[in-house]
């Protein structure tokens, strides 16, 4: 297959490459400040750019499609604000601050698979919990130790929030209240978290590489439970794990070092 992105390669690290959840189209974004659109042919011919926007000095953080398609959701490098682009109204809106969520940055966040939240991760701990329809915040829950990254669960029921010291937090999204803890085990900093599309498993990478895999039931009962496998092939800090849609493949990354992706 030829470059997904062929017709406009990023001036910058691209931070952000996804395909659109019903069309055959994938997203790019990055450092350079724009998001692209790119049509996905099923043949060795071009994928033909549909359009790019350019937010300026606005380097991208992340950027993802809403669950139903119509929009893409920017955060920055070093922003408290983020930006929204509809894509049927072809309009870029700025969300310049959103009420009662005092960050400096907001870089990282998640979207409910069900499409009614957005979980921005603030410092501290701080965990904000926004109405993807208004982007208004509905509530702020507060974990130990610093978030590092976090995952909804396929019915978007629960969350999953994983700590820098390598502690898992699992909330409750209807009455925000933590449910469960547990300790990944071995876990000296916790990197990514992914939950299976089946919510039969969940997957832990930390920084020495190791990606723990779990079943969903040991990590709601037990405070140390113990990995189905411990996947060891990473040598470099694992900064990416997903399931892929059937939870027959998991794929784990690093990004501090070229081609370190496997697939279990």
């Amino acid at each position: 297959c030829p470059p997904a992105n062929q017709e406009r390669f990023a001036n910058g690290k691209l931070v952000t490459v996804q395909f659109h959840p019903s069309a055959q189209v994938v997203m790019t974004a990055g450092h350079d400040r724009s998001v692209s659109l790119f049509q996905v042919r099923n043949s060795f011919s071009l994928n033909p750019k549909i359009e790019s926007i350019y937010l300026e000095s606005f380097p991208i953080y992340k950027a993802r499609f809403s669950m139903d398609g119509e929009q893409v959701i920017a955060t920055g490098t070093h922003h408290s604000m983020f930006f929204v682009y509809d894509m049927m109204a072809g309009k870029i809106i700025p969300i310049p601050k959103v009420r009662g969520v005092e960050e400096k940055f907001l870089r990282n966040f998640e979207l409910s698979p069900d499409g009614s939240f957005m979980l921005l991760i603030g410092t501290s701990g701080y965990l904000h919990l926004l109405s993807m329809k208004t982007k208004e915040l509905i509530s702020t829950m507060k974990m130990n130790g610093r978030c590092t990254a976090s995952a909804f669960t396929p019915d978007s029921s629960k969350i999953y929030s994983y700590s820098k010291e390598g502690e898992v937090f699992i909330w409750d999204v209807r009455s925000r209240k933590c449910l469960h803890k547990f300790e990944d085990e071995g876990s000296l900093e916790g990197k990514c978290i992914a939950i299976s599309k089946n919510n039969q498993y969940v997957a832990c990478g930390s920084s020495s590489g190791v990606v723990n895999l779990y079943t969903t039931d040991a990590c709601l009962k037990a405070n140390h439970p113990k990995p189905v496998k411990a996947i060891m092939n990473l040598v470099t800090s694992a900064t990416c794990v997903t399931f892929n849609p059937t939870t027959e493949i998991l794929a784990v990354a690093s990004r501090d070092t070229d081609e370190a992706v496997k697939l279990v």
